[in-house]
């Protein structure tokens, strides 16, 4: 005769290993779903990083300004003239890769962890509202290309020709970046169709 003890040791030794593997397979596919937590040591960076270029750009701007107001106001400084428009297009330049990080962190954040529920009574062209990970990767390119034309006219703006042929390649350029831009404008068009 077998006491209940007994019993319930059987019972606790007869469970199918079908049970046990299964279990172990819920727990490890847990693991995995929990791991794409992972993508917060991306995101929360990008955020401060954001942040942080925000801040440089907005004090280039504001000492830009109190420069300005020095040469006008009181005189007897450097002539501002050659270095206002570099300033500001670097300014430009720095908050478009602010804009970047912003764009990606919460992307990222949004594809892999969670909706963020704000963004979601935005319209879906709504630049961090994004659906798919091409998706991502095209706004993300799209304010890339931004900087870099950025960038190129801070480079053109500091140019000093000295021989025809350097106009000649500086409007091949020009050419070359308005090519660019429309096709890829024209790519966004027909992908939007």
């Amino acid at each position: 005769m077998t006491t209940p003890s007994n019993t319930s040791q059987e019972t606790r030794d007869e469970t199918p290993p079908q049970a046990k593997s299964g279990r172990y397979e819920r727990l490890f596919e847990r693991f995995l779903w929990n791991s794409r937590l992972l993508v917060m040591l991306a995101v929360v960076p990008s955020l401060l990083g954001a942040l942080v270029l925000f801040i440089i750009g907005t004090m280039d701007i504001l000492k830009l300004t109190v420069t300005a107001a020095t040469y006008y106001l009181v005189g007897g400084q450097p002539n501002i003239h050659e270095t206002a428009v570099p300033s500001v297009v670097m300014a430009v330049d720095i908050y478009l890769v602010a804009i970047v990080l912003l764009i990606f962190g919460l992307g990222v954040y949004r594809l892999f962890v969670s909706p963020i529920e704000p963004a979601e009574s935005h319209p879906a062209s709504n630049p961090f509202n994004v659906s798919s990970f091409d998706e991502l990767k095209d706004k993300i390119a799209r304010v890339v290309i931004l900087a870099v034309i950025i960038e190129f006219f801070r480079a053109v703006v500091d140019i000093a020709f000295q021989t025809p042929l350097d106009a000649i390649y500086l409007a091949l350029s020009v050419l070359a970046l308005a090519a660019a831009l429309y096709l890829m404008s024209r790519s966004h068009r027909h992908h939007h169709k």
